[in-house]
Order: structure tokens, then C-alpha cells, then sequence
């Protein structure tokens, strides 16, 4: 699939639709996402636009399981069948595509000028990953779009769905480059940069997967960290809670999600299977809580792997999590 560039306005004749197939039903008002969705217009009244950010070259150079730069397409085809509960459109904006592990920074570019251009249009961005070098990209691209409101201090909160800070920093080694490990490291030292608070709150966060060095830089950054052990019936009113207090305190919010964060499982095909996790029934009411904020701005899911995905269950995983969060009826 060719990328569209910047002017992702017009419904470029490289956008793959055959994703967008399934059954259709003969009673009224039966309608399911493949039967709605259509590629993106110049013009069109504002509604969710997704497109993915085919991409693993950062999960390559994060030592993982490659196999990410696939997932995009894997998702169209488990949101395909769905049943259709909105009245706002959705729209499929195509990809942007990275060549090679070389080519990371300037896909990222490609990310950030896509969204600055969908949120210009009064869209919500919706990126479908690709590894989790995505986020860089991703907030990038909110940050150029508040740069041209004329927006000086935004506080825009990053609520992270994640069993992995992805806070190692680049900077630390000489000649290292960002990779899926570093996005909020690198949001952070441009935040710094810009003078801009880094409002950073990850949830499901796997201590065994994550050093003591990343705790460390996690509460020297003022993360709101909750890890998966804490996520239980019994405590996930508290944890709503937690993160709507932190949402309180934020103008615009960026929603990112690792599937990683849920149970092997629930997800196999990721980069890296979570031997606990949290599981999607603990997971929506988080989406939901961002969804009714008002202040979503943009959101992507990150590092579905069909490689290695069992019967499809992460893709089927991230599309219910998709229709959740999209549900405006």
C-alpha cells in the first residue's frame, strides 16, 4: 500500500479496501464496520480517521520479534465484522509506511505531518500499529497541531495501556537511536525542550519486565504508574479514579495502547507476551473513562504481531478495544 504523504485529505486509489469485507445481514439496522467504512475524502465531515503505521523498525532495534508492520492490515480485517453502533463516520486514511530500519525517523516525520493534518480537519486520529515506536510519532504530531493553535504550555496527558515504561533514554549511549523502547523518552526530553509539562501516566506496568533503573526514571519523571498486580475487581474502581484525577489536570489527552499490556493469552501475537498482564475486561473501563473525558484527542494500538497471533486473538483483542473506545451511541 502506497504512502499518501501529507495531504491525506483526498481518498488516494493506493488505499486498500478489501480489508473491509464480511457478512452482511438481511434485517434492518444490521449494519457492521466494513459496510461504513469508507476511504477519507477532502472535506468530509469530521468523524474517527484510522490509518496504520506499518512499521517494525523499532521493535527490530528494540531486539524483539519482528513481524509489527503487518499488524495494521491484520486489524482492518478483525474490525471488519463488527457490529456497527456509531453515528459519527469512520474513515480509512491508508497507511504510511516505513522502509527499513533506517527509515524510522523519517516515517515518524510522515506519522506526525498525518496527524497534524487529520486534527487540522477536526478529525480523531486513530493509528494502527506497528510497534510502539508509533507513540513518537504520534504525539509529535499533537504537537504540531496545538504549535499552529498557538497553544504555549498545553498539558496534554499521555495515558500509556503498557507492561513497559518505553522510557529508555537514546541519549544515554552515544550513537544509540530511538526504538519501540524510548517513544516517552523522547516525549519527554522534548517536552523539556519546549518547556511543556510531561503528564506521562502508564498503567499495567510489569515489574519483572521493567528494571529498577525505569522506576527510578519513571518517579523522577512524576509518572502515575499502576502496575498489573494492582489491577483486581477490588481495586479497579480506585484505578479509574486515579487516572480521572490525572485527566482533571490535563487540556487535551493522547491515548496509547500496547497490547502487550493484556495476558499472553488474551494477546500472543505481540513483540513481547506478558507472562500476567491485564485483561481486556479490567482494560475497558480505562478506555471507557478516556472516551468520556471529552478531551481524546488522538489514539493508537501498538505492536500487534500476526505472526505469531493464535486464531487471531490479539487482533480480535484490539478491534474490540477500538470499538470501544469509538462508541458515541
Amino acid at each position: 500500500m502506497a504512502d499518501t504523504g501529507t495531504d491525506m485529505h483526498l481518498a488516494d486509489p493506493a488505499i486498500d479496501m478489501a480489508p473491509w469485507a464480511g457478512r452482511e445481514d438481511p434485517e434492518p439496522d444490521s449494519l457492521r464496520w466494513h459496510q461504513v467504512v469508507t476511504p477519507l475524502k477532502r472535506g468530509t465531515a469530521p468523524g474517527v480517521a484510522m490509518f496504520g503505521f506499518a512499521c517494525d523498525a523499532g521493535v527490530a532495534r528494540n531486539q524483539g520479534r519482528i513481524g509489527a508492520a503487518e499488524g495494521p492490515r491484520a486489524i482492518r480485517r478483525a474490525l471488519a465484522p463488527l457490529a456497527w453502533h456509531r453515528t459519527a463516520p469512520v474513515f480509512d486514511a491508508g497507511d504510511v509506511n516505513c522502509h527499513g530500519n533506517d527509515d524510522l525517523e523519517a516515517a515518524q516525520q510522515r506519522l506526525a505531518e498525518r496527524v497534524a493534518a487529520l486534527l487540522s480537519e477536526s478529525h480523531l486520529p486513530l493509528i494502527l500499529g506497528g510497534g510502539h515506536e508509533v507513540a513518537f510519532g504520534s504525539w509529535s504530531g499533537l504537537a504540531h497541531h496545538l504549535d499552529a493553535q498557538g497553544e504555549a504550555r498545553p498539558r496534554v496527558g499521555i495515558i500509556n495501556l503498557d507492561s513497559h515504561f518505553d522510557l529508555r533514554s537514546p541519549l544515554l549511549t552515544p550513537g544509540q537511536r530511538g526504538s519501540s523502547g524510548t517513544p516517552f523518552a523522547q516525549i519527554a526530553a522534548e517536552c523539556d525542550r519546549r518547556g511543556w509539562p510531561f503528564r506521562y501516566a502508564c498503567l499495567g506496568v510489569s515489574r519483572a519486565s521493567n528494571t529498577r533503573a525505569l522506576f527510578a526514571r519513571a518517579r523522577e519523571l512524576g509518572v502515575l504508574v499502576r502496575e498489573d498486580r494492582e489491577f483486581t475487581a477490588q481495586h479497579l474502581d480506585a484505578i479509574v479514579r486515579d487516572l480521572q484525577r490525572f485527566m482533571a489536570h490535563c487540556d487535551h489527552l493522547y491515548l496509547t495502547v500496547d497490547l502487550d499490556v493484556l495476558p499472553a493469552a488474551e494477546a500472543p501475537g505481540v513483540s513481547a507476551p506478558a507472562a500476567r498482564g491485564v485483561s481486556l475486561a479490567l482494560l475497558e473501563p480505562l478506555i471507557e473513562a478516556v472516551r468520556d473525558s471529552g478531551k481524546l484527542r488522538l489514539a493508537d494500538i501498538a505492536e500487534l504481531n500476526p505472526s505469531f497471533d493464535i486464531d487471531g486473538r490479539t487482533a480480535r483483542a484490539a478491534a474490540r478495544l477500538i470499538h470501544q473506545l469509538t462508541l458515541d451511541t
